[in-house]
């Protein structure tokens, strides 16, 4: 009888343990796209859930709060993580009644219809150009949290704050990745919240970057996943056949250095521009639809990183859509898995809105592309008319 009382406690212990770790996790599966909506000429919100149901994308990043898109996504399963844009992170800092607001407007109205699982505090702000933003990250990271716990929202709802490759003093090789000495005094109790609160780091990593940055000295088949010699580490003995996975390395060395060897690293921002300036080298279709294409299978296999083989590499790539309105170079504004009337910018695996002569400008004919391996893991593409299936895209 004692035994038996005590298996299960056992399993009770375990079943709450498991559905702790559900309910804190941000991502389902492995792969996500960047909802960016800075353009005037991209679908509405809803035939944007419509296209990411198509696909089995579920999980996505907006980089606001907006009422319409979060109404879109009711009932869609698709999880969410929403932004609290830098503009706010000082008055949301020294006011936690603001911060209170903020939940209350932004977050409780829609969950748990909407799966908001996440607010990402500022994005890139360690490491920016304004000092007095990263003084108010962490103050306005507690605030938030502090909110969603008095809601009762802590447990489904994450928080975290992205970060550029402008907080790294060095990445190259891998095991030298650390962040730059003049953050430290910012970056380490911002990580010591985050591991409190069981947050990961998110870090917006693009191989592109890199590459147009060097494109005579860094091999563009190892900037896209493509056969390549690669490079090795010495100090960890590892070796690495694409940019990616090295770039994430790197930051799991950073933060090993900082003390936080045991946080995980997710990627919030990643993708290659199809068309940029005549100085961004690199910035074509060809090596757009390269990189994404090649970046999908890996991710689909769900497995580590060299360093980390146990930790899953998870990614939201950037972005769902070529947005016209953005500021800087060309290659800004040509990020996007779609273009603005929802078609494809290039074939990936999935094809978007298609208007269908048998129908209204308003009706679409909805087509999926699949890449499979068979027996002899050779990849092959399927074909598969939505119109007629009761069910489609790629299961994670």
């Amino acid at each position: 009888m004692g035994s038996s009382v005590s298996n299960h406690r056992f399993f009770v212990l375990l079943f709450v343990t498991f559905t702790n770790v559900w309910i804190a996790s941000a991502f389902t599966g492995t792969y996500g796209v960047n909802y960016g909506r800075i353009a005037d000429n991209i679908p509405a919100p809803e035939s944007v859930v419509t296209l990411m149901k198509a696909a089995k994308i579920k999980n996505t990043r907006i980089y606001d709060a907006d009422h319409e898109v979060l109404k879109a996504f009711k009932g869609s399963g698709i999880e969410i993580i929403i932004g609290l844009g830098n503009e706010f992170l000082k008055e949301i800092s020294v006011s936690q009644d603001r911060a209170m607001d903020w939940v209350k407007q932004n977050v409780e109205p829609f969950v748990p219809g909407t799966r908001i699982r996440g607010i990402a505090v500022g994005n890139e702000v360690l490491g920016g150009a304004d000092q007095e933003l990263w003084e108010v990250l962490l103050p306005a990271v507690k605030n938030i949290h502090t909110a969603l716990d008095l809601l009762h929202l802590a447990d489904n709802v994450e928080v975290s704050s992205p970060h550029s490759a402008g907080v790294f003093a060095s990445s190259y090789p891998p095991s030298a990745g650390a962040f730059k000495e003049s953050l430290m005094p910012y970056m380490k109790p911002l990580l010591e919240f985050f591991s409190r609160i069981k947050s990961p780091f998110y870090i917006n990593t693009y191989p592109f970057l890199a590459y147009i940055s060097d494109p005579e000295h860094i091999d563009i088949n190892y900037a896209t996943f493509k056969k390549n010699p690669g490079i090795y580490d010495e100090k960890t003995k590892l070796h690495y056949d694409n940019m990616f996975e090295a770039q994430i390395d790197a930051t799991y060395a950073a933060l090993e250095k900082a003390g936080f060897n045991k946080t995980e690293v997710i990627v919030s921002e990643t993708g290659w521009a199809s068309r940029g300036d005549p100085n961004e080298v690199g910035a074509t279709v060809s090596n757009a639809r390269t990189y994404n294409l090649n970046l999908r299978k890996r991710l689909l296999k769900k497995k580590g990183t060299p360093y980390r083989p146990k930790m899953v590499v998870k990614a939201y790539v950037f972005a769902m859509f070529n947005e016209n309105l953005k500021p800087g170079p060309t290659s800004e504004r040509n990020f996007g898995l779609f273009k603005a009337d929802g078609s494809i910018a290039y074939d990936i695996g999935f094809t978007g809105q298609v208007p269908s002569s048998a129908t209204s400008l308003f009706s679409f004919k909805y087509v999926l592309h699949l890449w499979k391996e068979d027996n002899s893991n050779r990849l092959h593409r399927e074909t598969i008319d939505l119109c007629n299936q009761p069910s489609y895209g790629v299961e994670e």
